[in-house]
């Protein structure tokens, strides 16, 4: 059976924040977890090794693959930061037209640093994927 390797685990948010190696990433991964807690209200969890995620949800497909995955997070990575949302196409396409400095892959939006991009936008995309996971899954199991 298949499982799922991005898992909430008891890693320490902090912890992990303070082992990236780059002082001005880990500055704007400080930043970010300010941004998301207070949006979200979710405190901040790890899933798996690398995500700081917040809030949960439990997805199933019409395959029968399911699982538990974070409503948004990110992840400050040596290469870019990753952030994690899940809104709809079209509700993505114009939040990203004015997001600021960012490269978009299907499920990660990538930015440099936090002073790239517009942080009231940031918060819309946040509360947009929150939206949107809970009307989408509701169903399913949310926290």
């Amino acid at each position: 059976m298949y499982q799922p390797k991005t898992k909430e685990t008891d890693s320490n948010v902090i912890e992990f924040i303070e082992n990236v190696d780059n002082p001005k990433k880990r500055q704007d991964a400080y930043e970010l977890l300010e941004v998301f807690t207070e949006t979200t209200g979710f405190e901040a969890k790890m899933w798996g090794p690398s995500i700081i995620g917040f809030g949960s949800y439990h997805y199933k497909y019409e395959s029968g693959h399911e699982g538990d995955a974070p409503l948004v997070g990110f992840s400050p990575r040596k290469a870019k930061i990753s952030l994690y949302f899940s809104v709809n196409d079209k509700q993505r396409e114009e939040l990203l037209r004015s997001f600021g400095k960012h490269t978009a892959g299907k499920g990660c939006v990538y930015i440099n640093k936090v002073a790239d991009i517009e942080i009231d936008v940031l918060k819309d995309f946040i509360n947009q994927s929150v939206k949107f996971l809970r009307e989408t899954y509701s169903d399913e199991g949310m926290n």
